[in-house]
């Protein structure tokens, strides 16, 4: 048995987990306890005799809390496999979602979130829903300002969400049409899901050139608006400037903290992000919209222009990804949805100019064209490996995947982009980070995936081992706990992660999927539940 009703009456539980040293997600030292799971909860931490229907030995193993992916891009994907076995082989138990916003208009989140937990889910799941849904919703996708009224209309889209169960509001202010937003706009926005507890996350408007005063709109935003702010995979993305950028933008957000801005960031334990190839072309490309953004990418002379732009450099309104990564031949092709196409995967686009002996910008934005509407994507090496840690290490950055859940353990996450951080993230923290490099102690390192993440989005009930709080734990052999998914086989199943408990029930056995599915949806802080008659 699994997990069942609750016996602790008794004294016979559903799970005891005996022997192992506890991280409990407070940044306490760890300890030798056993932990007592009984209907979903902690009910005992300590010496514990009692039987159990499941009895775990975890002598010379880690007992912490299940880990907490604070950018997770599981939204689509949960709805058509809920076992998440890429995020629960990775020791994680809640997924925070909705960079993109959520799957559903803002009338239909609450239930939608009824929806996972009916079909069922192997995670815990919340989500944000996207400032640019209700942009798109009342504009359209062009670059237009809106009027006071169409700003009211948004307003009621991001209310009626909050209501309904989401987190907060998103942008990706590098995407358009998102990119199409302006700041006080954003401040009027924020400001409605701040009146229901709510905050406002965002992939910010630069990660290069211009990441310093990307930061401080995100934060200007929180402050003016009354939101908290979680900056989305803090990154330098800007070579020139690597080893000073990320000291700065950290000491923006310190800064920001000290005066009362409630501001915060999550990172991923990568070099190289990975996106769609549209962001190789410039903003305005995209301005009256995706049918006709495709038009104009037919035109030679449009091409020409766009190339121009890529080797000028940074520009204001478009983060040129291709530049501050050094050139395309540290732009890798990941996946280009062409069959024909998959034996370059995994090369530069200076390396498939070459062998096909064409310019890499118009390989590129062929297939974009030839796929459409599917989604091509790139890996960008844009980071360097200092300024990842310098981030790791900062008291208020906690960690998240930026990866989407897979359909089938082994394949490539439902967004279809081969990334290591699909598979590797979490365990990379632990292995490389706390034991391999002593960046951060054991106890730090977990409270960052546990403790605050939870603290973070008010999971007032997740995120520490302690009594009376949802049993979401997470075991693991210290010594053997590795990260093996690399850049040329990203789908690899971690080593390592014996058990991971979602409230009350084991769903990693002895490191294997059980197929169970007791997540719940994590819904936020201005929840309004219907009633009986609503419903």
């Amino acid at each position: 048995m699994i997990a069942g009703g609750s016996k602790a009456k008794d004294g016979h539980y559903d799970i005891v987990i005996k022997n192992g040293t506890v991280v409990d997600g407070t940044g306490n030292k760890p300890r030798l306890a056993d932990i007592a799971i009984d209907d979903g909860k902690i009910v005992k931490v300590g010496t514990i005799n009692q039987s159990a229907e499941r009895l775990i030995d975890a002598s010379g193993k880690i007992i912490s809390p299940g880990w907490i992916d604070m950018m997770d891009q599981s939204g689509y994907a949960l709805r058509e496999v809920g076992l998440a076995p890429n995020k629960i082989n990775m020791g994680v138990t809640t997924l925070i979602g909705g960079e993109g916003g959520t799957p559903v208009p803002a009338e239909e989140v609450d239930a939608y979130f009824n929806e996972l937990e009916t079909k069922g889910i192997s995670v815990n799941f919340g989500s944000y829903y996207s400032a640019t849904q209700a942009r798109v919703a009342v504009l359209g996708t062009s670059n237009i300002d809106p009027t006071n009224d169409q700003i009211n209309a948004m307003q009621q889209k991001i209310a009626t969400a909050m209501q309904g169960g989401a987190m907060g509001i998103t942008t990706a202010l590098i995407y358009p049409p998102s990119a199409y937003h302006k700041t006080e706009n954003l401040i009027k926005l924020a400001r409605t899901a701040a009146d229901y507890g709510g905050i406002y996350a965002s992939h910010i408007r630069g990660e290069s050139a211009e990441l310093l005063t990307s930061v401080e709109e995100a934060i200007r935003i929180g402050e003016e608006s009354g939101a908290g702010v979680e900056i989305f995979h803090l990154k330098g993305a800007y070579y020139p400037n690597w080893g000073k950028d990320m000291k700065a933008a950290l000491s923006l957000i310190s800064n920001a903290r000290d005066r009362g801005v409630d501001v915060m960031a999550d990172v991923y334990p990568y070099t190289a992000g990975g996106t769609g190839l549209e962001v190789t072309a410039p903003n305005w490309l995209y301005e009256n919209g995706v049918e006709q953004a495709l038009e104009d990418l037919k035109n030679p002379a449009i091409r020409e222009k766009m190339k121009a732009e890529i080797a000028a450099g940074p520009q204001t309104g478009w983060t040129n990804l291709v530049y501050v990564s050094g050139g395309w031949q540290n732009v890798v092709l990941a996946n280009s949805n062409k069959p024909e196409f998959k034996k370059f995967h995994g090369k530069s686009f200076a390396d498939i100019g070459e062998a096909l002996g064409r310019d890499p910008a118009d390989i590129a934005w062929d297939i974009m064209l030839e796929v459409y509407p599917k989604r091509p994507f790139a890996l960008y090496f844009m980071m360097s490996e200092d300024d990842v840690r310098e981030a790791i290490k900062h008291p208020y950055v906690t960690i998240g995947s930026d990866a989407a859940s897979a359909l089938k353990e082994g394949d490539l996450d439902a967004l279809g982009l081969p990334h290591p951080r699909s598979y590797g993230t979490f365990p990379k923290i632990i292995a490389n980070y706390v034991r391999d490099e002593g960046l951060l102690p054991l106890e730090t390192a977990i409270y960052k995936m546990t403790g605050l993440a939870a603290k973070r989005m008010k999971l007032n009930d997740r995120g520490i081992i302690k009594e009376g709080y949802m049993a979401d734990i997470t075991v693991f052999d210290y010594d053997e706990i590795d990260d093996t998914a690399t850049w040329e086989n990203p789908t690899l199943k971690p080593i390592g992660i014996d058990y991971v408990i979602v409230n009350g029930t084991i769903v990693l056995n002895n490191g294997q999927h059980t197929g169970a599915t007791p997540g719940t949806a994590l819904r936020g802080p201005g929840y309004n539940k219907p009633s009986k008659a609503e419903e």
